[in-house]
């Protein structure tokens, strides 16, 4: 089994930053993409940021320019760096991993959320 622990999350003014950690543990023999999504709530999730494990990234039209993805893979864990946060940038954000063990499955894991709100 593989455990997600978010951590970071919570109440910053506009235009502040945060940074958000996902620290994977457990039966890991390497991990694949790790990435961001984020509810606002009553909205669906949506998908934020993505790094593959060679590094590659991606990011929602909407953070391009102010959140930056970035991996230690020695560590398990993915980060969230949020600079010129809005408030239509509050939500719950759960990072997910795919993890594969060591006979080559791979598994999508999620986190359990941490909340970030924007103050105007």
């Amino acid at each position: 089994q593989v455990q997600l622990v978010e951590s970071g999350g919570g109440l910053v003014q506009a235009g502040g930053s945060l940074r958000l950690s996902c620290a994977a543990s457990g039966s890991i023999f390497s991990i694949d993409a790790m990435a961001w999504y984020r509810q606002p709530l009553g909205e669906q999730r949506e998908l934020v940021a993505v790094i593959r494990s060679g590094g590659s990234t991606n990011y929602a039209a909407s953070v391009k320019g102010r959140f930056t993805i970035s991996r230690d893979n020695a560590k398990n864990t993915v980060y969230l760096q949020m600079n010129s946060l809005k408030p239509e940038d509050t939500a719950v954000y759960y990072c997910n991993s795919v993890v594969r063990n060591s006979a080559g499955y791979a598994f999508l894991y999620w986190g359990q959320g941490t909340q970030v709100t924007v103050s105007s």
